[in-house]
């Protein structure tokens, strides 16, 4: 059998379906369903017990206010963490080693955090675009540097994470 390096990210198929769909709708019966009562059982009970602890560790560093994007960011963590669990099981591939993945994350999070400081603190948003004390004939090519620094930088950050991912998953396959 002739194998290279690169074929442990090809999609593998049983039966003529793609096991990533079936390893992408695994994990919903893991997640808790609403029924008379939320907390029916031990594994329900865990379930919210999980939740709840990514849910403080990841908002202890922020302020209240930041406190509003803890559902999105708990629901991003408890995704990326059952994907990467999957990427485990035998037959199946990480789908955060793809390209499109990592941007298709990075690029509305990237989006959503530039907004959001435009929106409430547009002075200190923009005042990165210049580093200060810089001299007034530098200032027009500092801003299109640093403008056009800001606009790839979620290419430039899911690139480089392919990337890692990729060389560490040829690194263990390589020992």
């Amino acid at each position: 059998m002739n194998l290279s390096f690169f074929d442990q990210f090809m999609s593998p198929y049983l039966l003529g379906i793609p096991l990533i769909l079936i390893s992408l709708l695994f994990p919903t019966l893991l997640f808790p369903s609403p029924g008379n009562r939320w907390i029916t059982n031990r594994v329900s009970t865990l379930q919210s017990w999980f939740i709840c602890m990514i849910t403080k560790q990841l908002m202890i560093p922020l302020n209240k206010k930041g406190h509003k994007w803890a559902l999105i960011l708990s629901s991003l963590m408890v995704f990326l963490l059952t994907i990467n669990l999957l990427g485990l099981l035998p037959y199946t591939f990480t789908p955060t080693t793809q390209l499109s993945m990592n941007l298709a994350l990075a690029f509305p999070l990237w989006l959503a955090t530039l907004l959001t400081g435009l929106r409430n603190q547009p002075s200190a948003s923009l005042g990165h675009l210049l580093p200060e004390g810089t001299p007034t004939p530098l200032i027009p090519a500092l801003i299109m540097i640093e403008t056009t620094s800001l606009l790839i930088r979620p290419l430039a950050l899911g690139v480089r994470l392919t990337a890692n991912l990729t060389a560490g998953h040829l690194l263990i396959q390589l020992i």
